[in-house]
């Protein structure tokens, strides 16, 4: 457990780097956190009891998010809800998502520290899926708080064939018991015998969604996660919105054959097509220039065998942009371009969207109070573009959301090297404070 005296940036940080091993982590090597697995339980257990001791009751919600409330003055009250996500992807930094919820805790301990009740309740949720590194459906959790989780999402199984409806109620019964606010263990039992339609349905998962009335707004601080604040000396930095994203599989499908009989003329390699699709999208977005970025992450050649030429190939598209109008026309270049290497090598091709995420401004006026926070404390303002998504986007359907960034070493996340410092998250803290302080007397006012 870390001091209590320690200062409150310092302390957030530490506590990101005390849940980067296990039992925080599903693997000893570097750190994984998925959905619904054992280090969840333990993550969630350690992050309740930091929510308890900085004077907040705390809850699951039928989604496993973990949400810690900081009362207002008068019981009941609206609230304005801190957060970020504490899953992570394969061997990942410790920051991506937990720094968010470490400094909202560290806005209420500050508050509780004070005696100090506003006309408003501070809320912190710790989502349990943005990754989407478990189930392939990203933004899970979120979703299912602002309502907007689709149908098809509903079925979702990880790579072992588990379904969320058969480890939601596990989780709920390990890490239930020890969140004194929380009936989850009678949750937990009762959705034992349900079917995975009731355990997604209205008095399931699906009831995590939140009333509107309930939520003045959301505010998530994130590392950057990009290089902008660390090449201009800058600590921290208003974000203005949320890019655009579209996400595709491609199948292409060749001709398996011997590796030693099959005359190089006269071969249909999966691989070697898409590795010239592959090529053309990089070249399509380079070409495009500004904010375009379009990626390739994942592929599966099959069979597999060093000596078999390559009869199927799977791999991702990942493309984003401020700007959809102009994602979109990249996307469809890109699209050509396969189209084309396909019929001139004799493959077959197929490809399916599998997610289409509208780009997310952020609210103008949380903005502006987010700008005047960061010049109070003595640094300009400065603000930039995500080009990673958050839960930010998808509680912008909820209610109004604003982000701050904050000064990662290089740009580097997804990925061990990802380094916050305690000076950078001390002024994070400072403007969350400051911010909260306008936020009552400028929004509300």
């Amino acid at each position: 457990m870390v001091s209590a005296g320690v200062a409150g940036g310092a302390r957030a940080v530490a506590r990101c780097d005390a849940l980067g091993a296990p039992p925080y982590s599903d693997t000893r090597e570097g750190l994984f956190r998925a959905y619904l697995t054992p280090a969840h339980v333990e993550t969630v257990k350690a992050i309740g009891a930091w929510m308890v001791e900085a004077g907040m009751t705390v809850r699951l919600d039928p989604a496993a998010n973990l949400i810690g409330r900081y009362e207002g003055a008068e019981p009941g009250a609206r609230a304005l809800m801190f957060g970020s996500h504490i899953d992570s992807v394969r061997d990942a930094g410790r920051y991506d998502g937990p720094l968010g919820v470490m400094l909202g805790i560290e806005v209420a301990a500050a508050l509780h520290a004070q005696e100090r009740r506003l006309s408003f309740a501070i809320e912190v949720i710790a989502f349990g899926d943005e990754e989407g590194s478990r189930f392939p459906a990203s933004m899970l959790c979120s979703r299912a708080v602002a309502g907007t989780l689709p149908a098809d999402a509903l079925g979702a199984t990880d790579r072992e064939g588990i379904e969320v409806a058969d480890a939601l109620p596990l989780f709920l019964r390990h890490a239930g018991p020890v969140l004194a606010s929380t009936p989850q263990p009678a949750a937990a039992d009762a959705m034992a015998g349900w079917t995975p339609e009731q355990v997604w349905g209205d008095g399931g998962f699906l009831s995590a969604r939140r009333d509107p009335s309930e939520i003045l707004a959301f505010i998530e601080p994130h590392i950057e996660q990009g290089p902008v604040l660390e090449a201009e000396g800058l600590a921290v930095g208003t974000v203005t919105g949320i890019a655009a994203q579209l996400r595709f599989q491609a199948v292409i499908e060749g001709v398996a054959g011997h590796a030693g009989t099959n005359a190089m003329n006269l071969r249909r390699d999966a691989l070697t097509a898409s590795a010239e699709m592959i090529l053309a999208i990089e070249h399509e977005a380079r070409s495009a220039g500004g904010d375009i970025v379009a990626t390739v992450g994942r592929m599966t050649v099959l069979p597999g065998a060093v000596n078999v030429v390559p009869g199927r190939v799977e791999f991702s598209i990942d493309i984003r942009a401020g700007d959809p109008a102009r994602r979109d026309c990249v996307a469809r270049d890109i699209l050509d371009t396969i189209a084309e290497i396909a019929d001139r090598r004799e493959v077959v091709y197929a490809i399916e969207r599998v997610q289409d995420l509208p780009a997310s401004p952020c609210d103008p006026r949380l903005m502006a109070l987010m700008d005047q926070a960061i010049a109070a404390y003595g640094q300009p303002p400065r603000r930039l573009v995500s080009g990673a998504g958050h839960d930010t986007m998808v509680m912008a359907t909820l209610c109004p959301t604003a982000m701050l960034f904050i000064r990662c070493a290089g740009g580097i996340s997804h990925n061990p090297a990802e380094s916050v410092t305690e000076g950078d998250a001390e002024t994070a803290l400072a403007v969350l404070r400051a911010f909260v302080d306008r936020f009552e007397e400028d929004f509300l006012g």
